[in-house]
């Protein structure tokens, strides 16, 4: 404890002697800087003088000789009187000078107000009025002045340098002193100090140890949080893929009326645990800084039209209307985030729907600021709902809040979804905000920034050959799954498609089959006893040398997940629960098959749209507005385009021209996106848009597209022909 108090006493007296000396020697270096002032400010007192006399004499000379001076000359000057004024001004700090400079000031003004009214009378009245002005003297009595004062500030400023000198050497003085005691108490104490010194730093080594260990359970626990939330993201999907699956299959039997609405329970309770646990991964995911904003081009329009023929059934079910407009000056195509903004437009347009119980709902979205190459963007959702008081308004934005109490009891949810779009817009560097009146409605306004795709237009190319089109064989899909619910699930939704299916229970298994058949699609599941889902890819693509299409079947909701199974060879990512039309159109972008009856669609007889396998009508419908002339016309187009955009893509491919391939993919997203197929194409022209293939990748992604788009374009030409 002594050591202690003696060193901090001999510290304390260092640092306060120590302090003195710094700050003697600073008062004598800066006595020595004020030496050298004194010649610098007596040359710009005589700078100043000579100055207003030359720029007296030259004005007097423009008088008498009637030549006009120079504006340039004459601002050059003024402004090096105002510079000396202002070296000037840093005399102030000297008490006696400060009054002699704000004298000056004054004199110098008034000089030069008189020299310019001298140039003005000469140039509004003439030569006589102005040498009037001149022999009124008052210029000669102003210049006296300034001299009398400079040669004042002079001479004070020569006093108190003198002061400072006296002052300077008594600091010198003090400073060496003082250099003297510091040294000598430095000598004593540096036993006392080295002691104390280690002592330190062995109990600094010790705390050093300490926070380390600290750290590294913050990771580990950080760690263990992250793998406790992928657990429970598998834990919960998986039985849950169960439920809704067998639900959704029991729905479509025959049942009476009571046993319908159980099964209809049953499947709406799934769902809402389902978008609970979703909305708590994905805060999860935002607070660990594990969610990303992926910039990609897309269709604002159809991101907009998909969300509206998404709600317009439930929509209907409440007896609501739904309509959706997008301002004509807004760009259609934009660089962002599609999964991200169609996300935050569903937990809006699910919130309007839930505080509505009548009359409609509106989503809106126009440009409010173009520049070149971006927008800011406006997206409103208005419903007539049962509105909110003002007060409230900041607090829907909350998590796990809701306007009132009695609002969770009657309607009930988490009230995560706002929260979530509030968070998803911080993250597109966007901003959000709401309008309501209690029993009128209310009004979510988002404003978010994209970039605009340089290219907005088609490419017209000519048709493709029958030659050319490929003929559709039996399909076999092999499933990998171990829990047996799920496995039946699968078999289930395929064989109804009339595929055919095999069944594994693991990654060993599976590897055994494909040694001794020949399948086309391969459904893979990550979690497995004995051989995960990530090795049996990697000993499909690495040890069997199979390029047969692999689809990871999981229940992980972890950002990364998807771009993990693409690390491993794996062709795309289904997540779980799995729903029966995403997993028809997984199978069918990666097998391009289509099933017998698809030749047979047409117009139906009560004006409703016709349905097909693979191409959407509703986008086309809704823009033609029944004109059949324009539907045939952009079908037309769209026959033509289609098979010549491949062609073009596959002859870039073998020439090397990687650039123009790109650019032909991109081309062809507009192209597709006319019949619906921007969701079955997009990732697959994005991969060919932005990622650098090999030849087996690309002949992999180009094998899928062309399967595809044949069967698009056939399905299109029997429209067509119905037209």
């Amino acid at each position: 404890m002594l050591a202690p108090v003696i060193f901090v006493t001999v510290v304390l007296l260092i640092v306060f002697l120590q302090f003195n000396s710094n700050r003697s020697i600073e008062r004598l270096i800066h006595h020595n800087e004020n030496l050298l002032e004194v010649s610098a400010t007596k040359s710009n007192l005589q700078k100043l003088i000579t100055g207003v006399v030359l720029l007296e004499s030259k004005v007097r000379g423009e008088v008498i000789s009637g030549e006009k001076l120079d504006i340039g000359f004459r601002a050059a000057e003024i402004d090096s009187i105002n510079s000396i004024l202002t070296y000037l001004d840093t005399l102030r700090f000297y008490t006696a000078i400060a009054p002699l400079i704000e004298q000056l000031d004054s004199l110098v003004d008034a000089k030069l107000s008189f020299n310019q009214q001298i140039v003005d009378t000469y140039r509004n009245e003439g030569k006589m009025a102005a040498e009037s002005v001149i022999r009124t003297r008052k210029g000669k009595i102003l210049t006296d002045a300034i001299r009398m004062v400079c040669s004042q500030i002079d001479e004070l400023h020569q006093q108190s340098v003198e002061a400072l000198i006296k002052e300077a050497d008594a600091n010198g003085n003090k400073a060496l002193t003082l250099g003297t005691v510091i040294a000598l108490i430095a000598v004593i104490a540096s036993v006392i100090t080295f002691g104390f010194v280690v002592y330190k730093v062995s109990s600094q080594q010790q705390l050093i140890s300490r926070l380390n260990r600290s750290e590294r359970q913050a990771r580990d626990a950080a760690l263990v949080k992250e793998k406790f939330l992928a657990n429970m993201s598998h834990e919960i999907r998986t039985p849950l893929n169960a439920i809704i699956g067998f639900t959704n299959l029991l729905a479509k039997k025959e049942m009476d009326t009571e046993s319908a609405h159980f099964v209809s329970t049953i499947r709406q309770s799934g769902e809402s645990l389902l978008s609970i646990v979703n909305d708590v991964l994905d805060l999860s995911k935002i607070e660990a800084g594990m969610m990303r904003i992926e910039y990609a081009p897309f269709s604002i329009r159809n991101t907009v039209h998909s969300i509206e023929m998404m709600f317009i059934q439930r929509a209907a079910q409440k007896g609501l209307q739904i309509d959706a407009t997008v301002d004509a000056g807004l760009p259609d195509l934009l660089i962002g985030d599609v999964t991200r903004v169609t996300q935050i437009l569903v937990n809006l347009v699910e919130n309007a729907i839930k505080f509505t119980p009548k009359g409609a709902i509106h989503i809106s979205i126009k440009p409010l600021n173009i520049k070149p190459g971006l927008v800011m963007t406006q997206i409103e959702v208005s419903d007539t709902g049962i509105g909110i008081e003002h007060d409230k308004l900041d607090k829907i934005f909350e998590r796990f809040e809701q306007a009132q109490d009695a609002v969770t009891r009657k309607y009930g949810g988490t009230g995560l979804g706002l929260s979530i779009v509030r968070e998803l817009c911080d993250l597109q560097n966007g901003e959000i905000n709401a309008q309501s009146n209690p029993g009128e409605g209310t009004t979510i306004i988002v404003k978010l920034p994209f970039k605009i795709a340089a290219e907005q237009t088609l490419v017209h190319s000519p048709i493709l050959t029958d030659a050319a089109r490929v003929k559709n064989t039996d399909v076999n899909i092999l499933a990998v799954e171990d829990n047996p619910v799920n496995r039946e699930l699968v078999k289930y939704l395929l064989s109804q498609w009339d595929y055919k299916c095999d069944l594994a229970v693991n990654g060993k298994e599976a590897l055994q089959l494909l040694k001794i058949v020949t399948y086309d699609l391969i459904l893979l599941d990550i979690q497995m006893p004995e051989m995960d889902g990530y090795t049996t890819a990697q000993e499909i693509r690495n040890t069997l040398k199979l390029k047969t299409p692999v689809i990871a079947m999981t229940a992980h909701a972890m950002q990364g997940e998807r771009e993990k199974c693409l690390s491993y060879g794996m062709n795309e990512y289904l997540s779980k629960p799995i729903r029966e039309e995403e997993l028809l159109k997984m199978v069918r972008m990666f097998t391009g098959q289509r099933s017998a009856d698809d030749d047979h669609h047409a117009i139906s007889d009560d004006g409703t749209i016709p349905h097909y396998k693979v191409i959407d009508l509703r986008y086309l419908k809704e823009v033609s507005k029944g004109n059949i002339n324009y539907e045939k016309t952009v079908v037309s187009q769209f026959l033509e385009m289609v098979p010549d955009s491949l062609q073009k893509i596959s002859d870039h491919w073998k020439t090397k021209r990687i650039d123009e391939m790109k650019r032909e993919a991109h081309a062809m997203k507009t192209t597709v996106s006319v019949l619906g197929l921007d969701t079955l194409l997009s990732d697959s022209l994005n991969r060919l848009e932005y990622e650098s293939l090999s030849n087996a990748s690309f002949d992999d992604l180009f094998s899928q597209l062309t399967g595809i788009c044949l069967q698009a374009t056939k399905e299109a030409g029997i429209y067509f022909d119905s037209l």
